[in-house]
């Protein structure tokens, strides 16, 4: 363990402060963190957004308080810098229906279709090294648009995000079977029941959600365009489909609106339990002792970095 010039008994929240004055940290939090995380964090977003932070910062070390892939995808844009994760077992249901093994037979198989994969950004470096271009769910159909015409696409590893660009673009894609396990919670008889008791919330979902939940919603996007809606709408109450954590950053930056969860058929609201595994105990934890740290083979992390500097590129 090292020792760093911290009074112990301060709370922790100060002392995450001194400790990332110390280590010349930036916090990256992503908007389904614990709001204790959210609140000490340098920035909040979305995966886009937090890609874009993480391949311009100069800090020497990157918290990264999310899940393994996130940090992961920091430490491809910045191999000289330091990237810890609060807990390296905060994974990820949708990254988990992709193994790069699988992937790389399947398109050993169809080597005849010649796919252009596109990666949605929630997978492994494994994954992001086999596909062309990655994409997120606030660039998606932007980077299909831009997917040359004479090629297949394959996109992995959500059918529902593909399944909703594909309604957006008309552009057919081969879609791979996965799915987070927290957004396929979501249904029509949950979303309904809830908006019989707030008929006049409009319902704003993610994409990740299944089709029959995303007909009844009046906006589906991104969490970070979640808030440029949820800003704009005239509703005092809205009802905001995804992971629960979103509604702390929503509360915090639109103080005068009501936002109520959307519920699943089994609760009140949805919550991803590997997001959930990051603690501010274990945050700082992590500062102190500078680990967990992401490590990865540099031949693999210079294949997956050239994707994603690709959709980099493409979403300036």
């Amino acid at each position: 363990m090292v020792s760093v010039g911290v009074n112990f008994g301060l709370d922790l929240a100060q002392e995450i402060k001194a400790l990332k004055e110390e280590r010349k940290a930036v916090i990256l939090a992503h908007n389904y963190q614990v709001p204790e995380i959210q609140d000490v964090a340098d920035f909040v977003g979305d995966s886009l957004g937090l890609s874009f932070e993480a391949a311009k910062t100069d800090a020497e070390v990157i918290l990264f308080c999310g899940v393994h892939f996130m940090a992961e995808t920091a430490k491809i844009l910045n191999p000289k810098k330091k990237v810890i994760l609060p807990d390296l077992d905060a994974g990820c249901s949708l990254s988990e229906s992709c193994p790069p093994e699988k992937l790389a037979q399947f398109l050993e198989q169809h080597a005849q279709k010649n796919y252009y994969v596109i990666a949605y950004i929630n997978c492994s470096a494994g994954v992001k090294a086999l596909s062309d271009v990655i994409c997120t769910s606030g660039n998606a159909e932007k980077i299909v648009r831009a997917a040359p015409a004479d090629r297949k696409i394959l996109f992995v590893p959500d059918q529902n995000l593909g399944a909703w660009v594909i309604e957006r673009t008309g552009r057919p894609m081969d879609l791979w079977q996965g799915n987070c396990y927290v957004h396929i919670e979501f249904t029509a008889r949950s979303i309904g029941a809830i908006h019989a008791q707030y008929p006049g919330a409009p319902v704003v979902a993610h994409p990740e959600c299944p089709y029959a939940v995303r007909l009844l919603a009046d906006e589906v996007c991104s969490t970070e365009k979640m808030v440029a809606f949820c800003k704009k709408s005239p509703a005092r109450e809205i009802i905001v489909v995804t992971e629960a954590g979103m509604l702390h950053r929503l509360k915090k930056e639109i103080p005068g609106k009501t936002f109520i969860p959307g519920p699943t058929d089994r609760c009140a609201c949805a919550e991803c339990r590997f997001m959930k595994m990051n603690t501010l105990q274990k945050a700082c934890d992590a500062l102190r002792n500078l680990a967990p740290e992401i490590i990865l083979e540099e031949k693999l992390r210079q294949r997956a970095e050239l994707p994603i500097q690709r959709m980099l590129e493409l979403s300036r």
